[in-house]
């Protein structure tokens, strides 16, 4: 028996890797060819916008590892299934449940890989990306950005955002000098929130010091809501933040406690962080999904029709899992479910589908 569960491990590990390999291969051409407008308007290099992409690469991987180990559970399984070798096996009185432990432990050890790269290579390489992307491509000079703030010149302006929620799109902990002649402050603008409406930004809560040029002091003023002109969007200011997946799991928590005792609403990143736990689980849950679906009888019929039954599986699976992540986004979920419902989902149907197959 440790001879057949090597060589089924041998079989899933070389498929996953293969099947790894062409969509990442396919990933680089698509990708690198859909953004070449983008490269060439701007002041990178062929070169390195192929570096750009490569970059990618380790984030990429763990997005479609899922549907990969699907895939190669039921190819192995499949071609068992179709060669009559899983009829033989059964006939000598293994059972199915032991056939698929190599199916599951493979599915274990992907899902660990997968936690490690999250947190060790994915932040690496998406902080670079993100570099190039804001400093290169889209040229964005007039920004400074360390792990919790932002700072952004603008005209005669220094803005800094404290925090930036990316679902309502709105700012805390703000801060706007405005610079005069010689690069006297004209005023100092402290807000405690902030809003973009019809162009413009609305702070409320917020104080104002305003240089008096005769008395050479400066004049407190204070607003319940005040409405300032600045030449950022929101959408500016999403692209810059650090976003989670360039965080790993123990950063990303150190993150959503400074934010939780700052006072702010961390609940997207909370939601996030339960997600960086969740996902790699789903590998080991599409691996069992996978290997019963390659021992069903339609496998042995017609093995395309498995393939494109396990894709429509794992679409099925994103599309379940973006929604209760959304849902957890707006508050309308606790973010450990919304995290979490998706696998528990997908397991229950995991092992019911391989109940049935037996």
């Amino acid at each position: 028996m440790p001879s057949l569960h090597k060589y089924l491990l041998k079989e899933l590990f070389k498929l996953f890797f293969i099947i790894q390999s062409i969509i990442l291969v396919l990933f680089v051409f698509i990708e690198y060819l859909s953004k070449m407008d983008r490269f060439l308007n701007s002041d990178i290099t062929l070169v390195g916008a192929l570096w750009y992409v490569i970059l990618e690469i380790p984030f990429m991987f763990v997005q479609v590892a899922p549907a990969s180990v699907l895939l190669a559970n039921i190819f192995v399984f499949g071609l068992m299934n179709r060669n009559n070798e899983l009829l033989a096996l059964q006939s000598s009185g293994i059972s199915t449940y032991l056939l698929i432990r190599p199916a599951l432990f493979s599915g274990l050890v992907l899902a660990i890989t997968m936690f490690l790269l999250g947190e060790i290579l994915v932040p690496i390489s998406m902080i670079k990306v993100h570099h190039i992307k804001n400093t290169v491509i889209q040229k964005n000079n007039n920004i400074a950005q360390t792990r919790k703030n932002i700072w952004i010149k603008s005209d005669k302006k220094l803005i800094h955002f404290n925090f930036y929620n990316r679902i309502n799109k709105s700012v805390s902990g703000i801060t706007i000098i405005s610079m005069g002649e010689g690069f006297q402050p004209e005023y100092r603008l402290d807000a405690q929130t902030g809003h973009y409406k019809d162009g413009n930004w609305i702070f409320e809560k917020s104080i104002q010091q305003i240089y008096n040029h005769e008395t050479q002091e400066y004049d407190v003023l204070q607003f319940d809501t005040k409405t300032v002109q600045v030449d950022i969007k929101p959408e500016d200011i999403g692209q810059l933040v650090k976003k989670s997946e360039a965080m790993g799991f123990f950063e990303l928590k150190r993150y959503v406690e400074k934010v939780e005792n700052e006072g702010y609403d961390a609940t997207t990143y909370v939601v996030d962080l339960y997600g960086k736990m969740a996902f790699p689980f789903i590998c080991f849950i599409m691996a069992l999904t996978g290997a019963a679906t390659g021992m069903r009888p339609f496998s042995r019929q017609s093995l395309p029709r498995a393939i494109t039954i396990g894709i429509i599986i794992s679409f099925m699976y994103w599309f379940v899992h973006g929604f209760f992540m959304s849902l957890g986004y707006g508050s309308s979920l606790p973010p450990i479910l919304a995290a979490w419902l998706a696998n528990l989902f997908f397991l229950c149907f995991g092992i019911i589908y391989l109940l049935t197959t037996e």
